[in-house]
């Protein structure tokens, strides 16, 4: 209910576009009466696109027409009369318009308040002046949209009301012109008079005649300039409409497709369209006034034809106004919700089509189809060059047709893509050492519809992202590395899909943060110093100062074509594991700041070195995709724990089974740490029987251990005696012994031959 408390304070054009978003569809009423009631539930739990959700969607909706009844009974006296009779209206209304699509009701309700609160939070910056540079930024530029908005209106009202002078000039001129020709037709009738009286009527008409001529000659004179200072303000106007459209179209619309693609690799969410498509469709009626205003001047042209340009100024203002309206349509017809950018054969995937211009236009009188095809980089190369008119594909979509819908709640004209598969793939020859998950594909949809009664007729298409096809989970890792680079470095406006071979390292770096923090769900990134071990992973360097890196750049071959030094897996495929690995099963430990994670052994060790023995550390394993491992002051490094071993049991648990460790690193308490994700104790025993439960053993080096590892090592002879002279060799090995793990396990009945020694050694 704050939300609607605060939407009442607003005020001016505010308030007239928040009243906007009611009518029959959801009577502002509802929202008033039911302000507390709407706000509570979980709208954004449901997946639009998703037709199993209909049941939660309906559920919804009855629930919405319990409460309006239920308020509807409440409601007593003289004035609570009227209400009550308003209220059960609309409970009726409102299971009548969408007991049969239920899912439309909440799309309507999500609209309603995303649009609430954005109109609020404006408000409340414009007011306090608070907030980021950023938004004030934004609003600026709204502002500034708003006021050109304006000032075509005024423009657009003035043709407007010239040309209606203009309209009715002419009108009493051709009134004039046809009495002059009657005045005409008088004269040559007097020859049947008799002289006398002929010479008298004749005098008379002759000067009625001359005063009229004058008069039609002087405002001929005067229709053709009104006219041309018309045509004139509407090439002023146009150039405003084409100034305004570059505005929306090329920066706005743009940016909102940038946001678009780096929301594929994590970034923030696009936003929602609302204010682009009514940006648009206030350009789309502009430009349809200012075509009708012109086209009336062409019919008055037409209708009284005078000496001058004006046939071939209408004509040029014509075909600057289709060409302007016709890049309007063209350019909103995008795609809402992308299809995935990697693309698995015979695996179901959704998209959403929309022409933000649709419901202005009435283009949904007669809804259009829709169809969508896969094409290669080459193939949609030829589309943008004009090159190719027809749909090449390069595969085979299943339930690739949609009609285009109208959502009378939101004003769009939208095609929804449910249940697509993409059936087969045509792959295209590859180039050096490229693989199958560096092709690149779109998906192409396309459609034809007409506006103004078929006066003009549109074939509009538009491109998806860049899509990588696999058939099969194991490709999954080097296709997101191809789609990671593309929405990250991909230049507006490129040719279809170039992207730069090498990028500077803080750029890749802005990319994996942008990803890391997406995935975990937390404002908590990559740090300077997680960046720096990244930076020495990527480049095989030892330096910590991260200002050695900012001016290098990395290639995509060093991001992931070619193995890391002295490993078979390539930097992205490690980072890669990382993120899986966290997300997984570790993301509230890092949430918590419990693994430090981005450390390699030589710093580990070099941490650790001064804190007491049982204090330990996190840290991601160098040697293996996916994998953590536990760095301790006694032991150094334990064998890395995977994905595997976490779905067996969780990191809390085998912390807390591992009595030697004591304090995360500096020194931290694990119970104060970790308790909070322990499993709980098991339940006593249901009839008669005890839940086994797997725990992690780790057995510390005892002396019968290191004896046979000292006999092993040629330190000792058969008599156990040493066999070096120098005892200080001895005493360096025994310590190098004790900080490696000797054994480690994951079951109770693992234990090695040298359980039954339980004291440590002392040497």
């Amino acid at each position: 209910m704050a939300m609607w408390i605060q939407a009442q304070q607003l005020q001016g054009d505010a308030l007239h576009q928040m009243q906007a978003l009611y009518g029959q569809h959801f009577p502002i009423e509802v929202r008033h009466y039911l302000a507390q009631w709407i706000e509570s539930q979980l709208w954004d739990s449901v997946e639009l696109d998703n037709p199993a959700e209909e049941t939660k969607a309906k559920r919804l909706l009855d629930n919405l027409v319990a409460e309006l009844q239920k308020k509807a009974q409440v409601q007593g006296g003289e004035d609570g009369f009227l209400l009550k009779i308003k209220l059960g209206h609309y409970a009726s209304q409102l299971k009548s318009t969408y007991d049969r699509c239920p899912l439309e009701l909440v799309r309507c309700i999500k609209h309603i308040l995303q649009s609430e609160q954005r109109l609020v939070q404006e408000a409340t910056n414009a007011s306090s002046g608070s907030g980021s540079q950023a938004m004030d930024t934004l609003s600026q530029r709204h502002q500034q949209i708003n006021q050109a908005f304006e000032e075509l209106r005024l423009a657009t009202q003035e043709t407007e009301n010239e040309l209606r002078k203009l309209q009715q000039s002419q009108e009493y001129f051709i009134i004039q012109y046809q009495e002059n020709m009657r005045i005409q037709a008088q004269l040559s009738s007097l020859s049947s008079l008799a002289p006398t009286e002929r010479t008298q009527r004749e005098t008379t008409l002759q000067s009625k005649r001359a005063t009229v001529e004058a008069w039609l000659a002087r405002e001929a004179s005067t229709l053709q300039k009104y006219r041309l200072d018309l045509a004139e303000q509407h090439q002023k106007t146009l150039g405003l409409l084409r100034k305004q459209q570059t505005v929306i179209l090329d920066e706005e619309l743009i940016q909102w497709k940038r946001r678009q693609q780096l929301a594929g690799n994590g970034g923030p969410n696009e936003g929602g369209l609302d204010v682009l498509q009514s940006w648009c469709e206030k350009l789309a009626d502009l430009i349809w006034q200012n075509r009708q205003q012109i086209r009336r001047c062409e019919h008055l042209t037409q209708q009284l034809p005078l000496p001058g340009p004006m046939v071939e100024l209408l004509s040029k203002l014509n075909a600057d106004i289709t060409d302007i309206i016709s890049a309007l349509v063209t350019s909103t017809f995008i795609i809402e919700k992308q299809p995935p950018q990697v693309l698995k054969t015979q695996t179901k995937f959704a998209a959403t089509v929309c022409l933000l211009v649709g419901g202005k236009l009435n283009v949904h009188m007669n809804p259009p189809q829709v169809k969508a095809v896969i094409v290669s980089e080459q193939q949609a190369k030829a589309l943008l060059k004009n090159e190719s008119t027809h749909s090449e594909s390069s595969g085979e979509i299943l339930n690739n047709n949609c009609v285009m819908e109208y959502h009378q709640a939101t004003g769009t004209l939208s095609a929804h893509f449910r249940n697509m598969s993409l059936k087969r793939i045509k792959r295209s020859d590859r180039r050096g050492a490229e693989s199958v998950t560096e092709e690149k594909f779109t998906v192409l949809f396309e459609s034809q519809f007409s506006i103004g009664g078929n006066e003009l007729v549109f074939h509009v298409k538009t491109l998806s992202l860049p899509v990588v096809v696999i058939v099969h989970g194991s490709q999954d890792n080097n296709a997101t590395a191809t789609v990671l680079w593309d929405n990250a470095f991909a230049e507006p406006g490129r040719v279809p899909f170039i992207v730069p071979e090498k990028v500077l390292w803080p750029q890749l770096c802005e990319a994996l943060d942008m990803k890391y923090k997406a995935e975990m769900h937390s404002g908590r990134g990559l740090s300077d110093d997680n960046l720096v071990f990244l930076a020495q992973k990527a480049f095989s360097s030892s330096s910590n100062n991260s200002d050695d890196y900012r001016s290098m750049t990395i290639s995509w071959a060093q991001f992931n074509r070619e193995s890391l030094p002295g490993r078979n897996f390539t930097f992205w495929q490690w980072f890669d594991g990382v993120v899986e690995l966290m997300k997984k099963h570790l993301k509230p430990h890092w949430n918590d700041g419990a693994i430090l994670g981005f450390v390699n052994k030589q710093q580990a060790q070099d941490m650790l070195m001064s804190k007491p023995n049982g204090t330990f550390l996190l840290r991601f394993s160098d040697s293996e995709i996916g994998g953590i491992t536990i760095a301790w002051r006694l032991v150094w490094n334990l064998l890395p724990y995977t994905t595997k071993d976490f779905s067996i049991r969780s990191l809390a648990d085998r912390i807390s089974d591992l009595n030697h460790l004591l304090y995360l690193y500096p020194d931290r308490p694990k119970d104060e740490v970790f308790a909070k994700y322990y499993t709980p104790p098991l339940s006593k025993a249901v009839d008669g029987y005890v839940k086994p439960q797997i725990k992690q053993v780790f057995v510390t080096p005892t002396c019968e251990a290191l004896y046979l590892h000292l006999l092993a090592d040629g330190m000792l002879d058969p008599d156990g005696d040493f066999d070096l002279e120098d005892t200080m060799d001895v005493a360096r090995h025994v310590e190098e012994l004790l900080r490696r793990p000797m054994f480690s396990y994951t079951s109770l009945s693992s234990l090695s031959q040298y359980t039954g020694s339980t004291g440590y050694c002392d040497a």
